[in-house]
């Protein structure tokens, strides 16, 4: 299959650049995954969807400020860091710009001197390995230095920093924000549960990487950048427990979906795991433990609109995305999003 079979053409207006006053004002596509019939909702219609028994997989991942603006020690030249991964308690592997700046051993500055940067190693991918030096602990100096680090199709500023986080994010380490999840209110999931439906949380840490194109055209060859995951054992015995009784495991996002296919053993049934994953889902990769999504609509040629196939077809899910085209649906991170049922 080639990366060409996953092309749209789309306006750049229809390309979200904020998100909306209200989260669950987002307009909701809803697929059937079967007949190929679509429906056009609001994201608050969600519940008349949904069933006693169903069970909600929400990702609670908390992007943190992983872009930082610094200066070089010495020359006084600008840098900019985005942090992609955390190796050690102050060690990490990040993206350098300009990177002829971020040679082994040069030093970098931020917030006059409240955060030293060391560059440790360069990797053949050209991302850095750096060692941070600081007083105090360093989750509260980067929440005070570091910004948002928005997708790159995002080009006006955010003003409030929690909308590009979900109500029930929790654990800090993302990049970028799992956006499935950023259509729920605490009204709506008290909605949700008050349907007799359940909500479990596992983790995953959104690297910049899902924003990077694939660069084969043969998408057999493309290779996942990995990410660190974590699924509790009361988690695991929930999904486990309406596996066996033929109830709906329903993915809150992407990054919901490869953390439970990454855990399921061929019936579907998921065990308590942690550790990284490089899971890349894509037509013809059948999906065992999920039984529907809850997705934004993502880039042409991206692997995460080759993941959308996997569920729903191919061939309807590209009709899908024609469709919100033709009638004007927001895309991307700040965008409206799709129910695969």
């Amino acid at each position: 299959m080639k990366v060409n079979d996953f092309y749209y053409d789309l306006p750049e207006e229809l390309i979200a650049q904020h998100p909306l006053e209200k989260r669950d004002s987002s307009r909701l596509m809803v697929l059937d995954r079967l007949s190929g019939e679509i429906s056009h909702k609001v994201f608050s219609d969600l519940p008349e969807y949904l069933v006693e028994g169903d069970v909600l997989v929400m990702n609670d991942t908390r992007v943190i400020p992983a872009r930082l603006i610094g200066s070089k020690e010495g020359s006084g030249g600008k840098i900019e860091f985005l942090l992609l991964k955390r190796i050690d308690k102050d060690t990490w592997e990040a993206l350098a710009k300009p990177g002829r700046r971020a040679k082994p051993g040069a030093r970098f500055t931020f917030g006059d001197g409240l955060l030293t940067a060391e560059v440790v190693e360069v990797h053949d991918d050209g991302n850095r390995i750096i060692r941070f030096i600081y007083e105090g602990v360093f989750e509260e100096i980067l929440d005070r230095l570091g910004e948002m680090p928005l997708p790159p199709y995002i080009t006006e500023k955010l003003l409030d920093r929690e909308r590009y986080q979900t109500v029930y994010s929790r654990e800090e380490g993302s990049s970028a924000a799992p956006t499935a999840g950023l259509h729920f209110t605490p009204e709506l999931l008290e909605r949700i549960r008050e349907k007799d439906v359940e909500t479990v949380f596992l983790t995953l840490h959104v690297g910049l990487g899902t924003f990077r194109p694939v660069k084969v055209e043969d998408i057999d060859a493309h290779v996942m950048h990995s990410e660190y995951f974590s699924i509790s054992r009361e988690t695991a015995e929930r999904i486990n427990a309406a596996k066996s009784e033929g109830r709906r495991v329903i993915s809150v996002g992407t990054t919901s979906t490869r953390t439970l296919e990454t855990v399921a053993d061929e019936n579907g049934f998921v065990s308590e795991a942690s550790g990284w994953t490089d899971i890349f889902i894509y037509p013809g990769v059948k999906l065992k433990c999920v039984d529907a999504l809850i997705t934004n609509f993502h880039l042409p040629e991206s692997t995460l609109i080759m993941l959308v196939s996997a569920l729903a077809g191919k061939e309807k899910t590209m009709e899908a995305y024609r469709t919100a085209v033709g009638m004007k649906y927001r895309f991307f991170s700040f965008g409206d999003s799709m129910f695969i049922k």
